[in-house]
């Protein structure tokens, strides 16, 4: 058993081997691959750090593009279901194309940092973090590639500091609020974050999960736990069945000012798509984007549906934008087999197509 491993899904995971263990479901060393799963395979090194935030490098066996790739996640989970495993890794993905990654990591916030919101996360650590990759690179630029919130985050980055932008990739990025449909849209609708914010000071990450894990109750608490039960022969599946649990219970606690924000200026009151945020003095407006856009959408997105990250093409002044929509959900674009197999490829071919080659080396 992973000594690093959270004790609340160590816990959970021996309760379900002992469930399966007594109804005969499989046998224990069988099970024993709930505890043997590992997550963030990929090397890297810390280039930077910042209060509890670490920058980290990513090497490619070779360099064949010019201007780095810098990955922004969310503020709420791990950023490790970027390199879940081996063969479903976006950041092995992107490393094998030759792309030198440096992937942003927040940590989780102390009592110290309640007070934190949009402008230091996105004016002072995200802006603090792309020189620190520009000053390691041969480019004043990035490519900058944000998932779910982190793809807000990194739209608002863009619009306030587009000339360190080379291009802008976004996966399941929320982004319209606006009857899309999707379950933050109705779970923003009668949330009121101020009074968790002031309750807890920083809104704890088991509060959030649970909370998301109630917004599908049977798929969620039920469902899945059945097919684990079906499948308890295959190893590799019960090994990604870990990983996921693991992912989705290791969740950060979330800076109560940033969280108060989000929900109200993105989620409740549609701001971002409106150009009506304001950080460090001046309006961020997407309408102002005129770099290159990729957007990544889950057409089973339930959480972010296509609908509230589609019309952000249409608001762009960029001439250059495309969308992929992919058969798969919110975190299947970034773990399924298919997706690594079909969508991946095609975006490091976008990425490619916008970046200057490294003039090939005689052998």
């Amino acid at each position: 058993m992973r000594d690093d491993m959270p004790a609340h899904l160590r816990r959970r995971l021996v309760h379900l081997a002992a469930r399966a263990i007594e109804q005969g479901a499989g046998p224990p060393d069988r099970l024993a691959a709930l505890f043997r799963a590992d997550v963030g395979h990929t090397d890297s090194e810390v280039v930077y750090e910042e209060n509890k935030l670490e920058l980290r490098r990513y090497e490619p066996p070779e360099k064949r593009h010019e201007a780095p790739i810098c990955l922004v996640y969310a503020l709420v989970n791990r950023p490790y279901i970027l390199d879940l495993q081996p063969d479903r890794s976006v950041i092995g993905q992107l490393l094998a194309d030759g792309f030198e990654v440096y992937l942003v990591d927040w940590g989780e916030p102390s009592g110290l940092d309640t007070s934190l919101g949009l402008e230091d996360y996105i004016c002072r650590y995200l802006d603090n973090c792309i020189s620190a990759v520009t000053d390691r690179s041969t480019t004043e630029d990035v490519h900058l590639l944000g998932y779910c919130m982190g793809g807000s985050l990194a739209l608002m980055y863009t619009a306030r500091f587009q000339q360190r932008v080379r291009t802008l990739s976004l996966m399941a990025t929320p982004i319209v609020f606006d009857d899309t449909g999707g379950l933050l849209e109705r779970w923003a609708r009668f949330y009121d974050p101020e009074t968790v914010a002031k309750t807890y000071g920083n809104v704890p990450a088991e509060l959030l999960a649970a909370q998301f894990a109630m917004m599908e109750p049977v798929e969620n608490l039920l469902t899945k736990y059945v097919r684990f039960f079906e499948r308890l022969d295959d190893e590799a599946f019960v090994e990604m069945f870990a990983r996921m649990e693991r992912w989705t219970w290791d969740g950060v606690d979330v800076a109560g000012r940033v969280f108060t924000q989000f929900v109200d200026d993105v989620y409740r009151n549609n701001d971002l798509i409106d150009g009506q945020i304001t950080l460090a003095g001046e309006r961020v407006d997407p309408a102002d984007v005129e770099v290159p856009l990729l957007q990544i959408v889950g057409e089973y997105d339930h959480i972010v549906p296509p609908a509230s990250s589609k019309p952000l093409n249409e608001v762009v002044g960029s001439e250059d934008e495309r969308l992929i929509s992919f058969s798969a959900g919110h975190i299947g674009i970034s773990v399924s087999e298919r997706a690594h197999e079909q969508l991946w490829p095609e975006v490091c071919s976008w990425l490619a197509q916008r970046d200057v080659s490294q003039p090939e080396t005689g052998g």
